[in-house]
């Protein structure tokens, strides 16, 4: 069986070639458009997508030594994310897959990134048993997902203003280092001082979080360091960069700890764009060792959007025949099915 992924739910045009479980291609063409407007705009995203899909799939292919005729159903994302870019990754589907006369596989945005753990390089490759906990974090969502099965996904907790990468990323616009935020907010911290600075702390009830009073906390506090002077943050960006990593961090882990305990699983994954963060990928190698976790941290390739979650995602409803009608609409906002 061979699945075709595809993903273009924001400004990654991504496609993959699965052989059953094992991949076999992962072709990603980012977009630096961009870059100088200091976040994605949706209408340059959609347009770079239509110049993306086609060369991309064309690769994945040939990446995997298969012709298009040997494809036995194209999996691709239908939501949530931008809708023009998604309209993209939809509607080329709907006339590739009919072409070929083969089924069509919806997938969850969401869902692919928590099954992104059951991608395989190797058959021999290991992947996190039933139920699990799935911290996903990413510039749009931030969720905690008790995970029974790969279609059985509980929403324990989620953020109730704006997501973990959300908050990085306008923090680091904020001190004028650029987009996107996380990866040099990451950098940087590596040289820094994690206990330079402290930051507000949401106390919300239960597994829910948030991160807009950390925003506020963050802004509040560089006016009032820059008054004093002018060049603060040049002086001490590698501090403050550390600092708000380790208390988003911080923030993360506490509730990621109280689920399980709450739940009684040791079976802890992280999934989405910030977990490809090193400072949270040390805290679940800390939370390992200190609690005795199991844990699965996803390769760096599989943390950002990619089409080989979306394929892996597509085999599994394969196996069950979960197939999706030609009239389906790409969908914007939701969590999960």
């Amino acid at each position: 069986m061979y699945i075709l992924g595809i993903e273009s739910s924001c400004d990654d045009t991504s496609a993959a070639v699965l052989n059953d479980n094992i991949l076999l291609s992962n072709v990603t063409a980012s977009q630096d458009v961009h870059f100088e407007y200091g976040g994605v705009v949706p209408e340059l995203a959609s347009r770079a997508h239509q110049q993306n899909i086609v060369p991309v799939v064309s690769a994945a292919l040939k990446r995997a030594g298969i012709t298009k005729e040997q494809l036995s159903a194209v999996a691709f994302t239908r939501g949530p994310g931008l809708m023009g870019s998604l309209l993209v990754g939809v509607s080329f589907t709907k006339g590739f897959a009919r072409s070929l006369g083969i089924p069509m596989i919806d997938v969850n945005h969401l869902q692919g990134h928590v099954m992104a753990h059951f991608i395989k390089e190797k058959p021999e490759d290991t992947t996190p048993p039933f139920p699990f906990i799935c911290l996903l974090v990413s510039g749009g969502n931030s969720q905690m997902v008790k995970v029974n099965a790969y279609n059985d996904m509980e929403v324990l907790g989620q953020t109730i203003d704006d997501a973990a990468g959300e908050a990085i990323d306008k923090c680091s616009k904020v001190m004028g280092l650029g987009y996107p935020g996380g990866p040099i907010i990451d950098r940087l911290a590596r040289q820094g001082n994690p206990l330079a600075y402290k930051f507000a702390e949401p106390h919300i009830p239960g597994l829910d979080y948030s991160f807009s009073g950390l925003k506020t906390s963050f802004l509040y506090s560089l006016r009032k360091w820059i008054q004093d002077d002018p060049d603060f943050i040049e002086h001490h960006k590698n501090d403050l960069a550390a600092s708000l990593e380790h208390t988003i961090v911080d923030i993360l882990m506490k509730k990621l700890r109280l689920a399980v305990k709450q739940t009684g699983i040791k079976h802890v994954a992280v999934a989405g764009g910030v977990s490809a963060n090193n400072g949270l990928r040390n805290a679940f190698r800390d939370h390992a060792k200190r609690y005795g976790w199991t844990i699965y941290i996803p390769k760096f390739s599989y943390t950002t959007d990619n089409a080989a979650m979306i394929g892996i995602t597509g085999y599994y409803k394969f196996l069950d025949k979960d197939f999706c009608s030609i009239d389906k609409p790409a969908f914007s906002k939701v969590t999960f099915k």
